[in-house]
């Protein structure tokens, strides 16, 4: 009975360790896109573009970049080989990135109509959006058997 009780939290540690990295390269990935939505952002600004184009051109290039690495370097073990399974995954990528963009919204709109600091709502926006993205991704789009 110990034994399997040992046996049991190591692999419960394991396995907690793996998430932890899962984790941290989500982190990576996320930070990645980041920089790629608003590098490219400014590109698009700095040829021409209207803001508000140039914004969501830069955000749909952002989740481009994001689903290349998340797909590639964060749950590669658990992404689909491709056809209607890998189109499936894709589009539910998409639907959680919206997800983390209307919460977005409404924690900065909701912030800056009770007087909040529209920059500390911002930054409490990306941390709830970013827990949002990284359950809906690990715990759906990328779940394993999917």
């Amino acid at each position: 009975m110990a034994l399997e009780q040992v046996r049991r939290a190591a692999f419960d540690d394991l396995a907690l360790r793996g998430q932890r990295s899962r984790l941290m390269r989500y982190l990576g990935a996320s930070v990645l896109a980041l920089g790629a939505d608003l590098g490219s952002f400014l590109l698009l600004l700095a040829a021409g573009i209207f803001a508000a184009p140039a914004s969501a051109l830069s955000y749909a290039f952002g989740i481009f970049v994001h689903w290349l690495i998340s797909s590639r370097a964060v749950f590669q073990d658990t992404v689909a080989s491709g056809g209607s399974a890998r189109l499936r995954q894709q589009v539910l990528f998409v639907l959680s990135a919206v997800a983390g963009l209307t919460l977005t919204t409404f924690v900065v709109g909701a912030g800056a109509y009770t007087g909040f600091d529209p920059r500390i709502a911002k930054l409490l926006a990306i941390v709830a959006s970013f827990m949002l993205t990284w359950g809906l991704r690990s715990r759906i789009v990328f779940r394993s058997g999917n």
